[in-house]
């Protein structure tokens, strides 16, 4: 029997954290794709192949919680942990009470990250 491995689809504006946190996913055995706008994640096809997002909170156009809204509302139930500069924690409890899995606060380490998806359930 294969083992499949579980896709992540990363959106974050900031080019840095597009380029570094995928290598980093990737040695977490995830398959990764990155996207620098909602917009262009929902324009991709990787809605329908995602098993789990890394959303930035902050972005311009449509924020990571709008996203995480299109996406419930096209049907889609999609782990999702949050990153955000926004060291606000009512920000993180709101998040969380609207479905997050979790929401790390950058810098974050990578044990956090690895915490985070084994709470989304995306790493063993």
């Amino acid at each position: 029997m294969a083992i499949r491995i579980k896709h992540v689809s990363v959106v974050d504006d900031d080019e840095s954290v597009r380029e570094a946190l995928p290598d980093l996913l990737r040695t977490f055995g995830l398959s990764v794709e990155a996207f620098a706008s909602a917009e262009a994640f929902l324009n991709s096809s990787a809605l329908g192949s995602s098993d789990g997002m890394i959303l930035d909170v902050a972005m311009p156009g449509m924020t990571g919680p709008e996203l995480q809204k299109e996406i419930a509302r096209r049907g889609r139930r999609i782990p999702i942990v949050f990153i955000t500069a926004i060291r606000d924690q009512k920000v993180r409890t709101g998040l969380m009470r609207d479905g997050a899995a979790e929401c790390l606060f950058k810098p974050f380490s990578d044990d956090e990250l690895q915490d985070a998806l084994r709470l989304a359930s995306l790493i063993d």
